[in-house]
């Protein structure tokens, strides 16, 4: 009895001394920890470094793209010289060669004077005097000015401070000027949100978010043509209930196993990837029980062909085939009698949650993991890690607003400039226009 009570003391500190290592190398999270928390970073391997980039030796190369007649934005011509420069005798004309270069306008603020027509009524004896197009009323800032504020500064990440710097305006005229033209699309989200919520397959995801020094989270809510942004202190279900409403939606959400998204009125679709490193992390936790190894072995293969299924380009018919075979092996292995609990826990998860993990083998247009999503959060990420959150409440909300816009018009137009500015001229010669309908209902 002493025996046996010591040798299960022995194993339970193995398994904690491994879960220490393992914490050490990869961080609190295992392999899910962001690379920029990882305790120690593996150097790159000597080959990768001795790899020399390029072509390979011996191949000729394709040289460089001729540049389309219709991208060039202007022409000029180069008088050549009067006399020959080595022997001065005349030259004679011979045509001209082109040649084209690329250049680029160094990005300075314009200050531009109107004088602005007026002319007095002789009937009702009122004044009126003529409006500059591209400008709001009683605004500072033009409209092809405030465009490249948003952009650079919510769909590029540079930051407010940078532009400051190279503009030659202060911070707080820049902000004042975001706070009214967040104002100004105020309704644009509410309208997004109806369009999110008829999407056939849908994605969330959230991450941490400061403001006015306070812990909250940044919640994106997505699809391929739509990009919702919300900051709010809570992480609870109640943040993700006011996107999705009371009423059951059509489609299938995309998350990971987050609790406050399991009570959505919506199809659920569990994902991959996450499942995937939790298996993957069994076999680092237990690397000398055959039993893991083994269900690693065949598990990992599986969920990792069912990520990759649906970006081989198959027909609808072969591809269901396929998931079909692999949703048949899944099942057949999850249901397969096992004696270690770190499977059984993984198992328990299928069997538990079945009805929210083979949404994917129904059609190729159902994702089975969430990558869409963080891909798309990574721009957040990294302006987090630079301006570590929003200063006010009404940072938030501008963010919110501006980003929603600026992320939704890149996914449905290649100018997101041409299309965002034409949308806040027309504003600003009517600003009862809905700028909803300015931007989105005709993408």
């Amino acid at each position: 009895m002493v025996i046996d009570r010591l040798q299960e003391e022995i194993a339970r500190l193995k398994a904690r001394l491994r879960y220490q290592e393992r914490t050490a190398k990869e961080g609190p999270f295992g392999s899910s920890t962001p690379s920029a928390k990882i305790p120690l970073k593996a150097n790159a391997p000597s080959e990768n470094s001795q790899r020399r980039g390029g072509a390979k030796p011996g191949h000729r190369g394709h040289g460089r793209r001729a540049i389309p007649s219709e991208e060039v934005t202007h022409q000029q011509q180069v008088p050549g010289p009067k006399c020959c420069p080595y022997c001065g005798g005349p030259l004679d004309p011979k045509g001209t060669k082109a040649r084209t270069i690329i250049e680029v306008d160094p990005v300075r603020k314009e200050v531009v004077r109107y004088e602005l027509e007026q002319c007095d009524c002789d009937h009702c004896h009122r004044t009126f005097t003529a409006r500059p197009a591209g400008v709001f009323a009683k605004g500072l800032f033009g409209n092809r000015l405030l465009t490249h504020l948003a952009l650079e500064h919510y769909l590029h990440g540079v930051t407010l401070g940078r532009l400051s710097s190279y503009l030659g305006l202060t911070q707080g005229s820049l902000w004042s000027a975001l706070h009214q033209l967040a104002r100004r699309l105020a309704s644009v989200p509410e309208r997004l949100l109806l369009e999110y919520r008829r999407a056939p397959v849908k994605h969330a995801d959230e991450t941490g978010w400061r403001t006015d020094g306070h812990n909250g989270y940044a919640w994106l809510f997505c699809t391929e043509r739509v990009s919702l942004f919300r900051f709010r202190q809570s992480r609870s279900a109640s943040v993700a209930q006011e996107v999705f409403g009371t009423k059951r939606v059509p489609g299938i959400l995309v998350v990971d196993r987050y609790n406050g998204y399991n009570r959505m009125a919506c199809s659920i679709q569990y994902c991959y990837a996450h499942l995937l490193r939790e298996v993957q992390d069994l076999a680092k936790e237990f690397p000398a029980v055959s039993e893991v190894a083994a269900f690693v072995a065949r598990f990992a293969p599986l969920l990792a062909a069912a990520i990759k299924l649906r970006a081989q380009g198959l027909t609808e018919p072969l591809f269901r085939q396929q998931a079909l075979e692999l949703k048949l092996e899944i099942k057949t292995l999850v249901h397969s009698p096992a004696q270690h609990p770190g499977i059984q826990k993984i198992q328990n998860i299928f069997r538990k949650r079945a009805t929210r993990l083979y949404h994917w083998a129904k059609k190729s247009v159902n994702p089975a993991d969430n990558n869409f999503a963080e891909r798309e959060l990574r721009p957040l990420v990294i302006a987090r890690k630079i301006s570590f959150g929003s200063q006010s409440e009404q940072g938030a909300l501008t963010r919110e607003i501006l980003m929603s816009v600026l992320h939704t018009l890149r996914k449905r137009t290649r100018d997101v400039f041409g299309a965002f500015k034409c949308a806040l001229d027309a504003l600003a010669q009517d600003e009862k226009r809905d700028p909803y309908g300015l931007m989105f209902d005709s993408s």
